[in-house]
């Protein structure tokens, strides 16, 4: 995490962090300003396509394959919404090119599906990881996914067991105060997987709902990262077993293609089950999040438009493709 995005997070106040999370409206609101760089990428092809061509034929869908294939949806994922778009196409008798538009957002939003159980894990007990390589906003997407589930009404323990990167822990015992949350935490240095088996003493004590747990991610060492997140594995298996279990992958949005190659190698070493993607306010190619889901078959379950606590929710496929398109919601 860069040092500029590490003093805007301790910038904010205890009191904004301790108000309720703002309600879908207010999100959907930020989620379209958070997508501006990709929307603005894809809307003038789509626009130009849309009322450029008086026919649907094969040049309308070669334009609509290099548009979406520029906001990152990968060439796989990209062809499978437009073979799906033809049949829609064909199924309806669509003839007009703009009638295209409400298909085309029916058919990306099929490739995201969240599926009814995803987040079972917040009744608890339950232990959620959270991986990911250093300067994705890891530490940081740990602390706001403890807030929201502390003002979803959870008991949330957090552990400190990313105790290789400097700061890390002063970090989450910043967020473990911030969100109202007890922490377990170590010296730099300290072994991780000790960390969390006081931890998982400590939320079974305490009957907490969901522990989560932060971790390391030194990708490059690729065997040593597994081996240590074996040996949390282990100690979680061991000493609570009866616990619901979740490791979530945390992905930089603005890294494109590269944040689908690491959660493709984070899915070799450990099972993910969900991811997070962050900082899709800075990139024009927020379409990695639809390629990413597609490819692996796992689904998206938080995303980031922004810094704040307010700026990370839960991923709801409606308003993101809603926002892309910049169409109302019809909550806002």
């Amino acid at each position: 995490m860069s040092k500029e995005y590490e003093d805007e997070f301790f910038e904010e106040t205890s009191e904004e962090l301790q108000e309720e999370p703002q309600k879908k409206k207010g999100f959907f609101r930020r989620l379209k300003e958070g997508m501006a760089k990709t929307r603005n990428s894809i809307a003038s092809g789509l626009n130009s396509i849309f009322h450029g061509f008086s026919k649907i034929d094969e040049d309308f869908y070669e334009e609509l394959e290099e548009v979406l294939i520029m906001a990152d949806i990968g060439v796989a994922t990209t062809g499978e919404i437009l073979d799906n778009l033809r049949a829609k196409v064909k199924e309806l008798h669509i003839k007009e090119p703009e009638a295209c538009r409400e298909l085309l957002m029916e058919s990306i939003r099929e490739q995201m599906e969240v599926p009814d159980d995803a987040y079972d894990f917040e009744e608890g007990p339950s232990v959620l990881l959270v991986v990911g390589v250093n300067g994705v906003g890891k530490t940081t997407t740990t602390g706001k996914i403890a807030w929201l589930l502390k003002n979803d009404g959870r008991k949330v323990l957090l552990a400190a067991a990313d105790t290789f990167r400097a700061a890390a822990t002063e970090q989450l015992v910043e967020w473990s105060h911030r969100a109202g949350c007890d922490i377990i935490a170590a010296k730099e240095g300290a072994d991780p997987a000790a960390v969390v088996f006081d931890a998982v003493s400590a939320a079974k004590a305490r009957k907490a709902d969901v522990l989560i747990c932060d971790t390391a991610g030194r990708l490059h060492n690729k065997k040593n990262l597994m081996d240590e997140l074996g040996k949390i594995n282990r100690v979680i298996d061991r000493e609570y077993p009866g616990a619901k279990r979740e490791t979530l992958v945390v992905l930089d949005g603005t890294t494109g293609q590269n944040a689908l190659a690491q959660a493709k190698q984070f899915n070799e070493i450990c099972n993910i089950t969900g991811i997070v993607i962050t900082k899709l306010d800075g990139t024009a190619k927020g379409g990695i999040a639809i390629a990413i889901q597609k490819e692996l078959g796992i689904p998206v379950k938080y995303i980031g438009v922004g810094e704040s606590v307010r700026d990370m929710q839960k991923f709801d496929p409606e308003a993101y493709v809603r926002a892309l398109f910049d169409v109302s919601d019809k909550d806002e």
